[in-house]
């Protein structure tokens, strides 16, 4: 393999790492394989520290394609426990308010989802990596300012529902969706929607354009995966 002319390591995020973490874990290991100080290296599509999944690390020449790879469209399966919410609508923080649930029924579930295929306008999460005057939008939740982040028009080509326990409340999902949609904020419409609430309870990036998880090595495989390459070193490896 050639990390300077460029190559796709596709890796399955862990649960509570960011993905900034995993970057920097194959990162490290990479350069020390090759023998230099740094592999330029980036990723192609965040995924939130709770959710799992497929991530696209580009190395050398080929970050130049994380932007027409962020353009592709994603596949997510998500679990929903309806009649509360969060802060972040994911288990990041702890309930802040409940809701009535007697009166969902899975049909109603059906009907409801329905209503975000096709172009949508979604509020991204006031806990999130969004923009506001150059400062991220969650650290300023975290300082305690008050976040008003815009509704922006983002497209959702399928939504499943494949799974729902009346007793337990909770539901799943299957979503395919096109750049820049939540699917935690996608969690907190469909709540509003049922009359209730809801907040992501687990969160997998099943597929990011023609990149299935199957194909995606663990964090925990990496290094061994690592050590078996063939890796070929060139003069102008990015060592900065």
């Amino acid at each position: 393999m050639n990390f300077t002319q460029g190559e796709f390591i596709y890796i399955n995020k862990p649960y509570r790492m960011t993905s900034f973490g995993a970057l920097a874990f194959v990162r490290t290991r990479v350069s020390r394989k090759v023998g230099v100080k740094r592999v330029k290296i980036g990723h192609a599509g965040t995924l939130d520290p709770l959710a799992t999944g497929v991530l696209i690390l580009c190395t050398g020449k080929k970050t130049k394609e994380i932007e027409r790879l962020q353009l592709h469209d994603k596949e997510y399966t998500a679990t929903l426990q309806l009649g509360a919410t969060t802060p972040s609508y994911d288990m990041e923080h702890e309930v802040d308010a409940t809701y009535p649930t007697e009166h969902i029924t899975r049909e109603l579930i059906e009907q409801v989802l329905t209503q975000f295929v096709g172009e949508i306008q979604q509020v991204p999460p006031e806990y999130s990596a969004c923009k506001i005057g150059g400062d991220r939008a969650y650290e300023l939740m975290r300082k305690g300012q008050e976040v008003e982040l815009k509704a922006k028009t983002v497209h959702v080509d399928e939504i499943e529902l494949t799974d729902f326990n009346p007793e337990t409340m909770q539901m799943s999902i299957r979503v395919v969706c096109g750049k820049g949609t939540y699917i935690r904020s996608l969690a907190r419409d469909i709540g509003r929607v049922l009359k209730s609430g809801a907040y992501l309870t687990a969160l997998c990036r099943t597929r990011l354009g023609g990149v299935r998880i199957e194909e995606c090595i663990t964090i925990d495989e990496f290094p061994q995966w690592l050590e078996q390459q063939s890796l070929e070193v060139m003069d102008d490896v990015i060592t900065k």
